[in-house]
Formats: structure tokens, C-alpha cells, sequence
């Protein structure tokens, strides 16, 4: 119900343009969030986005590289990455939440109720 894409390959200082476009369910009322895996490290929190697009998240290790933002209407969420770097490197996902029930439940998986299948990113020295 949630598919990413946009991953690839890329060098470092490069950027990409990852997306999330949701399928047989309105997303429109969810908060969404990007979460991403490297190689034999857990998931971790990316960035979070709230169904209204007014409250927005980042993990510090991206703030001010990455932006997210949502198009409603398109059931889609999107990941603008600039200025990647190595340990960017990972596999992204993105997932979609009915309820944020506290003020830290954005950067927490379990938070969310849906999730895509993952797109990877590789940055290259």
C-alpha cells in the first residue's frame, strides 16, 4: 500500500529524490515518516512529516540536507536529499502513521502502521 522509490546510486555531494506514493487507502490523514537501514545497522529515524504538513522532523544527522514534504492530493510523500554523503547509504523506508499518541512518537517505528517496501541509496566516495 506504500510504494518507494527514487533510490539509486549517487556520489557523494550528490542528491536524490526519493518518493512515497500510497495505494489503496487515502493517506491523506496520516503523518508519514522515512526511516532508513544501512548494512548491519537497525532502522533509524530519518525525517517525519504530520498529516497536515505543519509540524516536520528531522533526525539531526540530516537536518539542513534533507526535506520532506507531502502532496495530499497525490497520496504521496517525498524526501529531497542533498549534499549525500557516504554514511547516508542505506535503504529507505517510508511508513504512514494514524496517530502521533506522544510528543516523541515521530522518530519511533512502532509509531507506524504502515510501511513500504524500501529503495536503496548508495552514495559513493
Amino acid at each position: 500500500q506504500l510504494q518507494a522509490c527514487g533510490g539509486g546510486l549517487v556520489q557523494a555531494g550528490g542528491s536524490l529524490r526519493l518518493s512515497c506514493a500510497g495505494s489503496g487507502r487515502t493517506f491523506s490523514s496520516y503523518h508519514k515518516g522515512w526511516f532508513r537501514q544501512a548494512p548491519g545497522k537497525g532502522r533509524e529515524f530519518v525525517s517525519a512529516i504530520s498529516w497536515s504538513g505543519d509540524n516536520i522532523y528531522y533526525a539531526d544527522s540530516v537536518k539542513g540536507r534533507f526535506t520532506i514534504s507531502r502532496d495530499n492530493a497525490k497520496n504521496t510523500v517525498y524526501l529531497q536529499m542533498n549534499s549525500l554523503k557516504p554514511e547516508d547509504t542505506a535503504v529507505y523506508y517510508c511508513a504512514a502513521s494514524t496517530a502521533w499518541r506522544t510528543s516523541s512518537s515521530y522518530y519511533r517505528d512502532a509509531a507506524y502502521d504502515y510501511w513500504g517496501q524500501g529503495t536503496h541509496v548508495t552514495v559513493s566516495s
